[in-house]
């Protein structure tokens, strides 16, 4: 069965991780969450003084790339998990904080540039399932299966919000609902690789769609795809 790269964007919350892990998993292929890289440099940044809610030194933190190293590596139960110059950091980047912080280093392309060189790298033998932003129409433009997931803005709020309650994490709705309208404007409008709908791309919006019914969805479009069908 020949293999295909399988690129999943979108907007935050959509699911894009969840079902991009799942159908990874179906197809024994590579899955690579690049929002996690992002999120990365991100705590790279916060704990080195180069951003804060206040401030962002573009300058030192462009400086200090070449001494950030990311790897995947899984865990006892198969999950890929994001390790940071050697330390595991799966946990600390899914914080509020980090959230609240990330789309400004995205928008910086001397990151861009260094973490899509990566995701390229980590895509090239094909057999990958890559989710984030600019996967369709930046990294791998030549995707055989390209897929756009959408959902309201209320109702990705909600679901990241029983997410970080879920954890334990002290926050409000709509501390979440501001956080996910910031970061789609931010998204949206940057000026190095904005996050678009790759024109071959086939959008999904799962606002009233449960993961289940998401998954198959879109499963039932990558077979149809690796089979040749579509």
């Amino acid at each position: 069965m020949r293999k295909i790269t399988i690129a999943i964007d979108g907007y935050s919350s959509t699911g894009k991780s969840t079902v991009a892990k799942q159908l990874a998993d179906w197809l024994e292929y590579v899955y690579v969450d690049s929002g996690a890289m992002y999120r990365a440099v991100t705590l790279f940044a916060m704990r080195n003084g180069y951003i804060s809610e206040t401030s962002f030194d573009k300058k030192k933190l462009i400086e200090a790339l070449a001494d950030i190293s990311l790897e995947f590596k899984k865990n006892e139960t198969g999950k890929a998990e994001i390790y940071l110059n050697g330390e595991n950091i799966e946990k600390q980047i899914r914080t509020m904080e980090v959230s609240e912080l990330v789309s400004p280093v995205a928008t910086v392309p001397e990151v861009r540039r260094k973490l899509v060189k990566l995701q390229h790298t980590m895509g090239e033998g094909k057999g990958v399932v890559m989710d984030g932003r600019d996967i369709g129409t930046v990294v791998f433009p030549n995707a055989e299966l390209k897929i756009f997931m959408n959902a309201t803005a209320g109702e990705r709020a909600q679901r990241r919000y029983k997410e970080l309650v879920g954890r334990g994490d002290t926050v409000t709705y709509e501390e979440v609902l501001e956080n996910v309208t910031e970061r789609d404007h931010m998204d949206t409008t940057r000026d190095d690789s904005p996050l678009v709908k790759a024109k071959d791309a086939i959008e999904i919006d799962n606002s009233e769609m449960n993961l289940e019914d998401q998954f198959h969805i879109i499963l039932q479009l990558a077979k149809d795809r690796i089979a040749g069908r579509i």
